[in-house]
């Protein structure tokens, strides 16, 4: 019934109008065009707003940031499913897996929190003004170098405000969740909870997203940020499911390296629930391990 069906041609190059779903060379560009313009617009607006309420007393800007991030998710077209609560007790240490640059996106429409961003993110135009506009603290994904900017991290915990970490360290492709560095956690002994977050893109062009789509949403290796927004920017209905599990209490937790395993696995088993297509519900706290017996402790008991 289409008068001008989509033709699907051989000669298109791969890249910029590359697709992983075939070679279309007109699907989806004047989508992608109008969301790209629409996205730089509300960016510029938004930035002398932001810049003007951190002048502000209260925490008009922190609202303000979640409106930022919850309009750039609508302006290209992407919708956020949020399934348990948020902690509310602060200063709340987020921990959550990392795929792309689009888990700011729905983490910072979801959560009232700043980020704990890579050094790098500092150096990009545009972005790190954004970034420093949002109060994200810059860090070094090196465990050297975290260990020197720990106490950045906090004393912004300890003056109450939350904060989104992603212990991974870098992006993976989608389909897995990498093991979370105990060095990122060495911060949560200044929270007053640790929650894990699980955060994945479920849907595109309202249905179940596969294997075959993780690529649009994945962003990792050498793909530029410009070629891998505008590849998703000419789909449509995509989603992202952010499950918000139990929060923990780090001072139970005497190993950060118990922590962050503990933590790794439940957002890993939530986003395997989730890459199945099966509705995912947040997981209870797991149980800080059983303290070792020292040899003071036996020679009590025998005694």
């Amino acid at each position: 019934m289409r008068r001008k069906p989509i033709r699907f041609s051989s000669a298109d190059p791969e890249g910029l109008w590359g697709d992983v779903l075939g070679e279309r060379p007109l699907g989806g560009r004047t989508r992608a065009a109008r969301r790209l313009v629409a996205v730089v617009i509300w960016t510029l607006l938004a930035i002398p707003i932001q810049a003007l309420l951190l002048l502000l007393p209260g925490r008009a800007h922190a609202n303000f940031a979640r409106a930022y991030h919850r309009t750039l998710c609508w302006l290209i077209g992407l919708r956020i499913q949020v399934v348990g609560e948020a902690c509310r007790d602060r200063p709340v240490l987020f921990v959550s897996n990392h795929s792309s640059w689009l888990d700011v996106l729905v983490l910072g429409a979801t959560l009232d929190a700043s980020f704990v961003a890579k050094h790098e993110v500092g150096t990009w135009p545009i972005i790190r003004t954004v970034a420093r506009l949002g109060r994200s603290v810059f860090v070094s994904r090196t465990r050297t170098g975290t260990r020197g900017e720990a106490d950045a991290i906090r004393e912004r915990l300890r003056a109450g405000d939350n904060l989104i970490l992603f212990p991974e360290g870098t992006t993976s492709d989608g389909g897995r969740v990498l093991p979370f560095r105990s060095a990122f956690l060495s911060v949560a002994d200044s929270a007053t909870r640790v929650q894990p977050v699980s955060v994945v893109f479920d849907r595109l062009g309202g249905l179940p997203a596969c294997r075959r789509d993780r690529p649009l949403f994945a962003w990792y290796g050498d793909t530029d940020i410009f070629t891998h927004f505008w590849r998703l920017a000419r789909r449509s209905n995509a989603r992202a499911t952010i499950v918000l599990h139990a929060p923990l209490d780090p001072a139970e937790w005497n190993d950060r390296k118990a922590l962050a395993a503990a933590c790794a696995q439940v957002v890993a088993d939530s986003c395997a629930v989730l890459r199945q297509n099966r509705a995912a519900t947040p997981q209870p706290a797991p149980l800080p391990p059983a303290p070792r017996p020292t040899a003071a402790n036996l020679s009590s008991r025998e005694a």
